[in-house]
């Protein structure tokens, strides 16, 4: 929700600073999520002034420029060189300065002294588009002669500046999501400091002119619609917006369309009530009617996508056909458009379970049902009416030409909730008595209806929809006074629980989720297993192996030693069973013992140790019709292992890397700390793979839980806000000697540029018959972003001259 500051004064009077406002906001429950600086033109037109061309003749060295003198009452004439077809002497003009800033979109730039064609140019006279005053490039501005010279243009065009607070509104909080809401809540706030109070803007000014566009309202679902509003207004005029009311919805990022769309957006973010304007034209027998339709019935919405109706979808409908998805979106026959003349106008209060399914099964989520699912207030729907009708006489004219309809046969009276001051004071935790509590009730225009001793009877307003019980009278009454204003007590009683640090179980859980989700399936094995599995291995030693004294039978008469014997048995059954695409996780625990010779009696020290495996065999993804099948790669393995590692907190780069080849692994990397093995991983050992019938490359990481966690606690995580700014990518062929690694070039160009390069990545390599035999290709792509703002093609090619000089002198490279 965003809040326009000068918007927001327009109902409370309060000079307050930014820091203020922000504090207040987020104290009574409005939390500021961000503020920005908002300028109806961008760049506020800085450095522009008006001037007046005093002459102008052809440019000596050029057929299309002409030279000009043009005074900005600075005491002298400044020379300009000047290409636009209609300047002339005698004009009044706007002229962008030395050293102004001037934009176009995201890019900028900046008027310099120079010379064109050897002609001197102190300046720029400048077109609408060029100071974003408009679109218009055919010539520059000419302003009306009686333009005062050395007026700021930021003056004479009245650039409007203005402050977006950003209110990241509780679902609770609808009352909040309008300006008046906002101000009502300051206003309440404030009051217990100061004597001040909200205003809204009078509809006293409303009145009927005529009925000759009358139009029948027929509500056939009032659970769905408790209350239907509305009036007719003819003869108005389809236009833009006055500049005010765009700069107002521009300030809140809501795009200007016409006057009448923009004044009922305007109205919905004054009073929290959504409107709807339809072309009264196109209401066919000039009949509403607000109803569900079959399900299965099709309907186009103003963004042209042909959507198909749920059989409780409310619809606002015509004698005919649908109109509207009502609170959701308006249908693109109905609008309001440039032919328009005549309109309906809808204030409406729907049921929030309605709208809030509808938007769910429609994919949409607009401003009308952020606050119809919310729960909007009833009892606002003819105000809201009445001041954006007035508005619409106001800006497009038209007269009023119908009665307000407004159909609300059961009637939403305000809340009755009991509250007891000592309880209040109790929970809140502090006595602040019950004047004080009062007083906060009523700021709130909360009614206290009764009062006997410390028992209330309280009336809620219907705006405040989240306002029911005993507890949010509390919070209500708490919000106002202040939760800073409760002091702390000199004693607290509470009871201490210690977690682990980390937290072993949040962190399965969370590797848990991250396998799955990408589209592991968790396997749990025997700790059982067959002891001549480790028959003449030298990974693992046989002689370790804690063997079962009473076997139940030869396939279970240990404890496994490693989790991978259990994971191919696992493989073999489901590939035996035609499903040969598989990637499998299991978390569980190995078992060994060492004799310790140390002891006259050879004693044995038994272990268990946590283990977390992934296995992966088959095709990488499924064939269908635009992807072919890939297979399972050591590649594919190697990158979920080092995800599951960033995600516990590793830097990559900072791990001992090393490569394995023994009778477990044909080919494999160990990740370690130290002297610490963390990860073993790589493509299993075909004689392995052929003990249990396996024909096909099995892949197995190993991680070795116990020292993963205890490196994992000493690893901060942290995080940087995503840019705002784009990235750029560029690339490089480098022709190299065979003996550079991807490494050595990834290294140098961090070492090259360390603030803006985000990312070096290699996709492609070339070894062929067009190269030396001691020569191969690189193609490497770089990625380049300044997180503070856009990058110019000049940075950018700064950069990647700077790295190709650095790899021409460290590798004797050679751009291809």
């Amino acid at each position: 929700m965003k809040i326009s500051y000068k918007w927001l004064k327009d109902y409370i009077d309060v000079d307050l600073t930014l820091p203020e406002m922000d504090d207040i906001l987020t104290q009574i429950g409005l939390e500021v999520g961000g503020i920005e600086k908002i300028q109806s033109i961008k760049g506020g037109l800085e450095g522009l002034v008006i001037g007046e061309v005093k002459t102008c003749v052809p440019h000596p060295n050029s057929d299309h420029l002409s030279v000009t003198t043009v005074d900005v009452n600075s005491g002298e004439l400044l020379p300009i060189v000047c290409g636009a077809e209609n300047i002339a002497a005698g004009q009044k003009v706007v002229v962008a300065t030395v050293g102004t800033t001037l934009y176009d979109g995201d890019e900028e730039f900046i008027i310099k002294k120079s010379k064109l064609r050897g002609e001197p140019s102190m300046g720029m006279i400048c077109a609408e588009d060029e100071i974003g005053l408009g679109q218009g490039h055919e010539g520059i501005m000419v302003l009306d002669a009686d333009a005062v010279v050395g007026t700021p243009a930021k003056e004479f065009f009245n650039v409007e500046d203005d402050t977006c607070i950003e209110i990241d509104l509780t679902p609770n909080r609808v009352d909040g999501a309008g300006h008046i809401g906002v101000a009502r809540d300051l206003a309440a706030y404030l009051k217990q400091q100061k004597d001040i109070d909200y205003k809204i803007p009078s509809v006293e000014d409303f009145k009927v002119e005529n009925t000759n566009t009358a139009i029948e309202v027929v509500v056939k679902n009032e659970k769905a619609c408790p209350r239907y509003s509305g009036v007719c207004i003819s003869n108005v005029k389809i236009a833009e917006s006055p500049e005010w009311l765009q700069n107002r919805l521009k300030t809140i990022g809501i795009r200007p369309i016409n006057n009448i769309v923009d004044i009922t957006n305007y109205v919905l973010f004054e009073t929290a009530q959504p409107l709807h304007a339809f072309d009264y034209a196109k209401i066919k027998g000039h009949k509403v009617v607000v109803k569900t339709l079959p399900a299965k019935t099709k309907f186009t919405t103003l963004d042209e996508v042909e959507r198909e109706l749920h059989e409780n979808d409310l619809m606002i409908c015509n004698a005919e056909e649908p109109m509207c998805i009502a609170g959701v979106f308006g249908g693109l026959e109905s609008g309001v458009s440039e032919t328009t003349t005549d309109i309906f106008l809808e204030s409406a209060y729907f049921d929030s379970v309605f709208v809030r399914k509808t938007a769910r099964r429609q994919a949409l989520n607009t401003d009308a049902s952020f606050r119809y699912e919310r729960g909007t207030d009833p009892n606002n729907t003819v105000y809201a009416l009445k001041r954006a009708a007035l508005l619409i006489k106001e800006i497009a004219g038209g007269t009023i030409s119908s009665h307000v309809i407004d159909m609300y046969p059961n009637p939403v009276e305000d809340f009755k909730v009991e509250a007891n001051i000592s309880r209040i004071e109790s929970l809140i935790g502090k006595k602040i008595g019950k004047e004080t509590i009062i007083n906060i009730l009523e700021a709130l225009e909360i009614k206290v209806d009764k009062i006997d001793g410390d028992q209330m009877s309280l009336l809620v307003p219907t705006y405040r929809v989240d306002v029911t019980r005993e507890a949010d009278i509390v919070e209500e009454v708490l919000r106002i006074y202040g939760f800073n204003n409760i002091e702390i007590p000199n004693k607290v009683n509470a009871s201490l629980s210690y977690a682990p640090k980390p937290d072993e179980h949040k962190l399965k859980n969370m590797l848990s989720d991250m396998l799955s989700y990408s589209g592991f399936n968790e396997i749990m094995n025997n700790s059982l297993t067959k002891a001549n599995y480790y028959e003449g291995l030298e990974s693992i030693v046989e002689d370790h192996t804690v063997r079962i004294k009473n076997p139940l039978s030869s396939d279970l008469n240990a404890m496994r030693q490693s989790l991978l014997f259990g994971g191919l048995e696992s493989i073999a059954y489901n590939i035996n069973r035609k499903n040969t695409d598989l990637k499998f996780y299991e978390f569980g625990k190995s078992y060994h013992h060492i004799v310790n010779e140390e002891h006259s009696n050879p004693v044995k020290n038994y272990f268990e140790n946590q283990h977390l495996s992934l296995f992966m065999c088959g095709a990488k993804n499924s064939t269908n019709w635009n992807l072919k099948e890939e297979p399972t790669s050591f590649f594919h393995l190697k990158a979920y292992t080092e995800n599951l590692l960033k995600r516990l907190g590793f830097n990559i780069d900072k791990l001992r890397i090393n490569e394995i080849e023994n009778d477990m692994f044909t080919e494999g990397l160990t990740y370690g700390v130290k002297k610490k093995v963390l990860v073993e991983m790589g493509m299993v050992n075909g004689k392995l793979l052929k003990k249990f019938g396996i024909d096909v490359p099995v892949y197995f990481a190993d991680f070795k839980w116990e020292p993963l966690l205890a490196e994992a606690s000493k690893n901060k995580v942290t995080y940087e806000p995503i840019a705002k700014y784009p990235s750029v990518k560029r690339d490089l062929a480098l022709l190299l000697d065979k003996s550079v690694s991807f490494a050595d070039i990834k290294t140098i160009a961090f070492n090259c540029e360390k603030k803006l390069l985000k990312s070096v990545s290699l996709f492609d390599i070339y070894e062929g018959e067009q190269l030396a035999a001691d020569k191969k290709s690189y193609a490497v792509s770089y990625l380049i972003q300044d997180t503070e703002k856009t990058l110019t093609d000049k940075q950018i090619e700064k950069i990647m001259q700077k790295l190709i000089k650095s790899y021409e002198r460290q590798l004797n490279a050679q751009l291809r």
